[in-house]
């Protein structure tokens, strides 16, 4: 082997022993009741500003690099099969509860402070969303111009102790002021409840927006460079192939046991069963090994995988990492 292919292997090991090292986390939207009456005025009815500052900070992680981050879906899967409710946002002991759920190393969760002008005149009057003027216009806010300031907090919860490993506090402001907080950069059309895209670029251009991506950036380096506080994690996963088609296998384990797109897991069969012969019961099960999967898709319960191996693989069989 040529020096040239020894220096390749060796960062390519070092690579993959790397992104093995990365710490799971989950996202949760961010609680935003202290700020509810402000977001209204703003937007002229309520938006789900926790879970677009959630989304916006996801972004920033996954860009980043140093956290592995669930994909949104399953968590919000996993989010509505255990009833979680927007009341539960910010309680540390259910982020932790729910993080075993989806298998991850700490859950983020956290609050909105302060979100609006910085006169702190939250009684905004005019058009709401899609007026008349055909932008993100609030109308006449008041004689006085404002910037917008914007405020957010942030915990990274231990799923297994509950414990808060490491706190953020993520503020921005505007660079400019105005007589609206969405006047300038906003587009035309409505925005029903809930429904305002806080990562489009309509919403970046405005003096609100300004100000939401500067507080998510400063939180985003924080909660990176506490990478280091959060345990190292050793995720047992044990399962069962559940369903065999040629060498293709669906496994009835998921992203909340553990498993992800990449891992190599082994595939046993049972051999043979040891019992005590004092009381019959089965005290030790041998197993032979059968193959490997590569895992290719994964959900909150589920998971397919390419099987290789010396025997075909059969509905049953044990795997594990």
């Amino acid at each position: 082997m040529t020096s040239t292919r020894i220096v390749i292997l060796t960062l390519a090991l070092a690579l993959g022993a790397g992104a093995q090292q990365k710490k799971r986390v989950a996202v949760f939207s961010f609680e935003y009741g202290t700020v509810s009456s402000s977001v209204a005025s703003i937007f002229g009815t309520n938006q789900d500003v926790g879970k677009g500052i959630a989304d916006l900070l996801v972004d920033r992680l996954v860009k980043d690099g140093t956290y592995s981050v669930i994909e949104r879906r399953a968590l919000e899967k996993v989010l509505a099969e255990q009833n979680f409710s927007n009341s539960d946002r910010a309680d540390a002991t259910t982020a932790a509860r729910l993080g075993k759920v989806l298998g991850v190393d700490a859950i983020i969760i956290g609050s909105i402070t302060q979100f609006g002008r910085d006169d702190k005149s939250l009684g905004v009057a005019g058009s709401a969303v899609g007026g008349v003027a055909g932008r993100f216009g609030l109308g006449k806010a008041g004689t006085k111009t404002a910037k917008a300031v914007v405020a957010i907090t942030a915990r990274m919860v231990n799923t297994d102790t509950a414990e808060i490993l490491a706190t953020a506090t993520g503020k921005g402001e505007s660079k400019r002021s105005g007589l609206s907080l969405l006047g300038a950069g906003g587009s035309s059309g409505g925005a029903g409840a809930g429904a305002m895209d806080m990562s489009s670029q309509n919403f970046a251009n405005t003096i609100l927006g300004e100000a939401v991506n500067e507080a998510v950036a400063s939180l985003a380096a924080q909660l990176t460079s506490q990478a280091g506080q959060l345990p190292t994690r050793t995720v047992s996963i044990s399962g069962l192939v559940a369903d065999v088609s040629g060498n293709t296998l669906i496994l009835n384990i998921g992203s909340a046991a553990g498993v992800k797109v990449g891992d190599r897991l082994k595939v046993t069969r049972p051999i043979r069963e040891v019992r005590d012969p004092a009381t019959g019961k089965v005290i030790r099960r041998i197993e032979g090994p059968v193959g490997e999967v590569v895992i290719t898709e994964v959900d909150a319960a589920s998971s397919v995988g390419t099987f290789t191996g010396s025997q075909p693989p059969k509905v049953g069989d044990a795997v594990k990492n």
